[in-house]
């Protein structure tokens, strides 16, 4: 299995960023990497334009950095309300997902922004009424906090005003029937 190392022109997902120099399959350099120019050999010359390279990557890291603190700042700006159905008990019916929310900022930032749900840094869905400090990984340098209010949408129909209803009659019992499958 031969291996070659190149110099990357690009940032590649699971490989590296520009002006990085990598270790990959020569097959995958050669037949992938090269031609579509995502990469060069690792040779004197082309390592004398490696400083062009890095002075390119420092140049998007500073631009990707700035975007993602103005992002953060924008997003810490904002107040999410949403309801939640609850029964008589105060027991949710459903759950407040990163996708629920995700839908709410891009509402609150408009339709055009672009905004990941895989972002928000959410370890299980939210099943209860409060408030809520969402994080939100907007950079791998930067995290942002949204402020999520969740309250009680209302209790079902026959709630606790029917159940308040028979237990005042009296001491009627109730019997449960079980169902049996038709053979």
């Amino acid at each position: 299995m031969a291996f070659q190392e190149i110099i990357l022109t690009e940032k590649i997902a699971n490989l590296g960023a520009e002006s990085d120099i990598v270790r990959v399959r020569a097959g995958y350099a050669r037949n992938f990497l090269i031609p579509q120019k995502k990469a060069l050999e690792k040779t004197p010359q082309n390592l004398a334009r490696l400083n062009s390279l890095k002075t390119k990557r420092a140049e998007r890291e500073a631009a990707e950095l700035n975007d993602a603190n103005d992002f953060a700042r924008r997003i810490n700006k904002i107040k999410i309300t949403i309801e939640l159905e609850t029964g008589s008990t105060g027991k949710a019916f459903g759950s407040v997902t990163s996708a629920d929310i995700a839908d709410r900022v891009k509402a609150e930032l408009g339709g055009n922004v672009e905004f990941d749900r895989h972002k928000i840094v959410l370890d299980q869905p939210i099943k209860a009424t409060g408030e809520f400090e969402i994080p939100v990984k907007v950079h791998h340098d930067v995290t942002a906090k949204i402020a999520l209010t969740v309250k009680a949408k209302g209790a079902p129909v026959g709630g606790a005003a029917a159940g308040d209803e028979a237990a005042a009659e009296g001491d009627e019992k109730q019997v449960r029937v079980k169902a049996r499958p038709k053979k």
